[in-house]
């Protein structure tokens, strides 16, 4: 699917796009440890409005993360739907789409990925519970309780040095 638009070539009532993008757009290295799977649904209406082109549409991807708990990969699928963006046109050159999609599609992933917000084959994540703030302050009050008692022996030693 070509995305490349010329400005000075567009109807006046805009240019459809409908198909499909290959995920090698993203150009990810080959131990990226999120990966796209899937092509990209690509629904689009592009019109020229004065100094700007004009998208909007929708966009579909699945991409594959490892969970930032239990370390497991899950897949999970993005909908952009209602998709917006406005491209400054400057000195009405052709203008790639792709780089302005691939840009939106990544800020779209989650910084945080984790296995129960996979939507392609939801679970719940094996390592729920396993992080508890409640075990974790628990562990910390017998911590304390272990530090006073050294604190004290201290202090003791202090006190039979000024005597």
């Amino acid at each position: 699917m070509n995305l490349k638009i010329d400005p000075r070539g567009l109807p006046l009532d805009g240019l459809h796009l409908e198909g499909q993008l290959s995920p090698g757009i993203f150009d990810l290295a080959e131990n990226d440890p999120v990966k796209a799977v899937s092509p990209i649904a690509v629904q689009l209406h592009v019109i020229r409005d004065d100094k700007d082109l004009v998208v909007t549409g929708s966009l579909g991807f699945t991409f594959e993360f490892t969970c930032g708990r239990c370390a497991e990969r899950f897949q999970q699928r993005f909908s952009l739907s209602p998709y917006d963006l406005v491209i400054p046109i400057e000195n009405d050159h052709p203008i790639d789409l792709t780089t302005w999609l691939r840009e939106d599609m990544l800020l779209a992933l989650p910084p945080h990925p984790r296995c129960e917000n996979g939507n392609v084959t939801p679970r719940a994540c094996p390592a729920e519970g396993r992080f508890d703030p409640a075990a974790d302050a628990a562990e910390d009050e017998s911590g304390k309780a272990e530090g006073s008692r050294a604190w004290e022996a201290l202090d003791q030693l202090s006190n039979l040095k000024r005597n």
